[in-house]
């Protein structure tokens, strides 16, 4: 498990994540602050875990025949900052000083266009599986140092299932906010 002295942003990169780079993200509109953290899940096939097609899928290589339901996402060119998988390891897809495309139309208090100000994190995992202690501890180190370094942060971490409701569910009932938070809060007091 990866303590939380391992993670710092340098450059709009999470040293201690391991780099791969997506070509799904454009530039950040000019004079834009980071200032949430949108916490998603992932998993492809649905519900399965392991394969690498999650980070195919974010550098645009999977091979769409490989699995009945590539087929349905077949052309989607997406990504995110950040994958934490079940492992508790964490990818790093797109810097964060770039605009990942991981939100989609959305809206936190009353501003749109999430992808705009802030960083996407996936979690490799589904709204019917618990996830694993390791991806807990991981989010907790990542969004330490997020924090850290993007002040306008702080108490501003959501869920794709806030930023676009009706639309969007995860990261679904099987995430446990209280147990991240209450983690994230004892983070600080360290």
């Amino acid at each position: 498990m990866q303590q939380a002295a391992e993670f710092y942003v340098k450059n709009g990169q999470l040293i201690g994540a391991r780099q791969i780079p997506s070509p799904n993200f454009n530039q950040r509109p000019e004079h834009t602050d980071i200032q949430l953290v949108v916490v998603h899940n992932i998993s492809l096939p649905p519900s399965q875990f392991g394969g690498g097609y999650i980070e195919q899928f974010f550098q645009n290589k999977l091979d769409w025949s490989v699995h009945p339901y590539f087929q349905t996402i077949e052309g989607m060119q997406v990504s995110s900052h950040l994958l934490i998988l079940r492992s508790g390891e964490v990818l790093q897809f797109v810097n964060f000083n770039d605009r990942a495309w991981h939100a989609g139309r959305s809206s936190y208090l009353g501003k749109k266009e999430c992808n705009d100000y802030s960083i996407g994190i996936e979690l490799e995992g589904s709204d019917d599986l618990p996830f694993e202690q390791a991806q807990y501890q991981s989010l907790v180190n990542v969004v330490t140092a997020l924090q850290a370094h993007y002040p306008k942060i702080q108490q501003h971490i959501a869920g794709h299932s806030d930023i676009a409701p009706g639309r969007k569910t995860d990261p679904g009932p099987f995430f446990d906010w209280a147990k991240f938070r209450e983690h994230l809060a004892h983070s600080k007091n360290i």
